[in-house]
């Protein structure tokens, strides 16, 4: 069996062909162009169906997508205006009107934790907290072995858990949501205040290892901002590993150290004796991964 597997963001639409065993014989990706509105977008994603049925005779279509999605039906419950019109967007049913096979949709963030959990750094994890650093601050939960998607599809939303309330305004209308201090969005906005000057992330991080007084202590405390998100996650849900996810979980082990390092000095200690916190093992396809595995699991 083949599916073809879309990762739906606000920048590039990614895509694969995988098989039911997990192996990716195929992959690409072209642009979202979300300015065109959530009509355009889909109309995309179908003629790429299209396409890809006729070539590689997939019979499924497993989208991972950003927003608020009812996995039973494959409905967009919410999403910011990254995707203007995308609230209320039904893509499984209109996908599989246009390609007459089986679709099954997922938030992005879940297919993380889903592909790590079946290919992964979750293989074989039965208690784990997924978290994504973007734009915004990603989180899934798996408790065990069973995604909890939440009452009403909005579980592990970790990125507007208040951290300073009051603090700066953000985009789900509060102010002082973590994500705000402690996404890859928020670390790159501070360093640019910070030195003045728009810097590059990676370049930023070669800065940190170098051992440039500035950009530490950027860096640390920003990592000071994330791990007082992920203290109350840990001491809430009491997971056995963190996986770290999103373009930032590239840096590595000088993330997954620092992260260990200052969480040691927060969290209860018969808590933190069975944390590890890991990096994504499957980066980009990880998305593309656990929409199978969503699929796989749902038809």
């Amino acid at each position: 069996m083949k599916i073809a597997a879309f990762d739906i963001g606000g920048t590039n639409i990614k895509w694969g062909i995988v098989t039911e065993t997990g192996e990716i014989i195929e992959k690409g990706d072209f642009p979202s162009r979300v300015e065109a509105g959530a009509d355009r977008l889909i109309e995309n994603v179908q003629n790429k169906c299209r396409e890809l049925k006729e070539n590689h005779s997939v019979s499924g279509v497993a989208i991972s997508t950003a927003g608020q999605v009812n996995s039973e039906n494959g409905e967009i419950v919410h999403a910011t205006e990254n995707i203007p019109g995308y609230t209320g967007m039904k893509v499984a049913e209109r996908v599989e009107k246009a390609v007459g096979i089986p679709v099954r949709v997922e938030n992005d963030v879940n297919c993380t934790a889903l592909g790590e959990a079946w290919k992964g750094n979750a293989m074989e994890v039965r208690n784990f907290f997924c978290v994504t650093l973007g734009t915004g601050i990603g989180g899934a939960l798996v408790m065990e072995n069973n995604l909890v998607p939440g009452a009403s599809w909005c579980a592990g939303e970790m990125g507007h858990m208040p951290l300073y309330p009051g603090g700066l305004p953000c985009t789900c209308g509060n102010r002082g949501c973590l994500e705000q201090y402690a996404s890859a969005g928020a670390l790159e906005r501070q360093v640019e205040i910070q030195k003045g000057r728009f810097v590059p992330l990676p370049e930023f991080f070669e800065e940190v290892r170098k051992g440039e007084a500035e950009s530490m202590r950027i860096f640390e405390t920003w990592v000071d901002h994330l791990t007082n998100g992920l203290q109350s996650i840990v001491h809430l849900l009491n997971p056995s590993v963190l996986i770290i996810g999103g373009g930032i979980s590239a840096q590595g082990s000088l993330l997954t150290d620092a992260i260990t390092e200052s969480l040691s000095e927060k969290v209860m200690p018969n808590h933190f004796s069975a944390l590890r916190v890991r990096i994504a093992g499957k980066g980009n396809e990880a998305n593309l991964l656990g929409a199978v595995r969503h699929y796989l699991d749902n038809q």
